[in-house]
């Protein structure tokens, strides 16, 4: 992974970051990574410890995680962007989801921009820069503004001294490198700078403003424009969002803008100005670096757990480890042998992608590690990468909830399928084996026996060896079998797995 800064990140100086995440994982990379780049960062794991802190001390900058539990970030921005003392915070969304609904709504209710999980470092550092950035350039604009209409008060009764501030405010606004634009509440420019024209394609500001009659035809997005109004109108202002939108030669483009609402001395609202600026370039780049980490990142997550492609990701090599107590399951689909020889290919591969999907969530539910599929045969692990006390009970009842799963899948001839189970818990050597296709794997007595349980159980059970049995009677109901044959241990007294007490 490249470390190098993009080249259009603009330096900022050191920032109070607030960072909300109910993941301790990602609240310690991120915050490692912000106060790499000399930010104070103060962290938080829920909506509420969140809020606390803000009314504490307000942050700069927020970096806020949508999926939290109690309260959610849109329901942490709804109350911040409501509160004058905190409405101007940016805030940041991270999510693992990249789904349009969840950006919409993250600007709906606030947000100034979006970062998908898992992170990528100069994605990062870029965004927070450029909200950072926007955020300085908001504070310098409103200590102009506020020194010029300071300025225009003092001197309103000299008629000479307000042509001055007239002309001074003219050259800002016709010389300025951003665009500058003041509209009607319906969507049409009262005026515009050439820096303006210029953005959208057109020779002069005249021309621009006699051919875009609604400003919303601009917007590749044709409700962009009335989400943005929406806002304005609740919130008054909005700042650094990212729209792509169309030049008068048809080109796309994405553009950055700020606006707020002028409002009379009764509140009424008179029209919209701000500013815009071109971010094309620097939105291509962020784009193709997403594209190119997604690639990669899709390819590495989804054939190893996720803290092994971290590793891997990070430079490690030759990962090996050892673990005192893993859990290992093995289950296999009864008689699917004979089963593939009455489906065709195409409705064999399906039926099997089906079945191991389900699993696959239950895997997931249970906060546990698929390893591999062999055939028709799954294997799953608890207690690796990450060691947790509650693993065993966890590859219980993920045995339970695959019997009963299994009885929703029929094979040809209308019955439903059977599996075989067996557990086992102990000492595993783990690591990646491979150079090209990396495969995370198991090695030991442990995963051994295991196999052992599954390829001896009778269809429809899930059988344990008699140390398992000690560590599971008290909270699973289990019934002796007796003593079998098993090959390379010899005699082995083991109990079939009923239920949950």
């Amino acid at each position: 992974m490249s470390q190098s800064p993009l080249s259009s990140t603009p330096a900022i100086s050191p920032a109070n970051i607030l960072v909300v995440d109910d993941n301790p994982m990602n609240l310690r990379a991120l915050s490692k990574l912000l106060q790499q780049q000399g930010h104070q960062v103060r962290k938080a794991r829920s909506g509420m410890m969140a809020l606390k802190a803000v009314h504490a001390e307000a942050p700069d900058l927020i970096l806020l995680d949508i999926r939290m539990p109690e309260m959610d970030g849109f329901s942490v921005c709804e109350q911040l962007k409501a509160a004058p003392e905190t409405r101007e915070i940016p805030v940041i969304f991270l999510s693992a989801s990249d789904s349009t609904e969840d950006k919409v709504r993250s600007f709906q209710v606030g947000g100034n921009d979006f970062i998908s999980k898992p992170f990528y470092l100069e994605e990062v550092i870029a965004r927070v820069s450029s909200q950072l950035h926007l955020l300085r350039q908001r504070q310098h604009l409103s200590e102009q503004n506020a020194a010029l209409l300071q300025e225009v008060r003092e001197r309103a009764k000299a008629e000479a001294a307000l042509r001055e501030a007239e002309l001074k405010y003219r050259s800002i606004f016709e010389n300025a490198n951003e665009g500058i634009f003041q509209s009607t509440l319906d969507g049409q420019y009262l005026s515009v700078n050439p820096a303006m024209a210029r953005i959208y394609g057109y020779g002069s500001t005249q021309a621009l403003q006699e051919t875009v009659t609604d400003i919303g035809q601009l917007y590749v997005q044709p409700k962009r424009r009335q989400e943005l109004r929406v806002y304005l109108q609740q919130y008054g202002e909005i700042a650094g969002v990212e729209s792509e939108v169309y030049r008068k030669d048809g080109d796309r483009i994405w553009i950055s803008e700020s606006m707020r609402t002028v409002t009379d001395d009764a509140g009424n609202m008179l029209y919209f100005e701000g500013t815009v600026q071109d971010i094309t370039e620097q939105h291509h780049l962020e784009a193709e670096l997403r594209r190119q980490r997604q690639q990669s990142e899709r390819l590495l997550f989804n054939v190893l757990p996720y803290q092994i492609a971290q590793r891997l990701r990070q430079g490690a090599h030759n990962i090996a480890e050892s673990f005192d107590q893993v859990s290992v399951l093995f289950a296999d689909l009864v008689s699917f042998t004979e089963v593939s020889t009455q489906m065709s290919p195409k409705a064999l591969v399906e039926s099997l992608s089906e079945i191991f999907l389900t699993f696959d969530h239950l895997v997931e539910q249970y906060k546990l590690e698929k390893i591999k599929t062999i055939g028709d045969e799954y294997m799953v692990a608890g207690g690796l990468p990450l060691s947790c006390e509650d693993h065993i009970e966890a590859i219980a009842q993920l045995a339970l909830d695959m019997q009963a799963s299994i009885g929703q899948f029929y094979r040809p001839n209308g019955q439903p399928f059977q599996l075989r189970i067996g557990i086992n818990a102990g000492p595993v050597v783990a690591g990646v084996i491979g150079i090209k296709r990396f495969t995370y794997d198991l090695w030991g007595d442990t995963v051994n026996t295991a196999s052992r349980m599954e390829t001896t159980a009778s269809a429809g059970r899930i059988q344990v060896p008699e140390a398992l049995y000690q560590q599971l009677a008290a909270k699973f109901l289990l019934e002796p079998r007796g003593t079998i044959a098993v090959k390379g241990r010899g005699d082995m007294t083991t109990y079939w797995l009923l239920s949950q007490k």
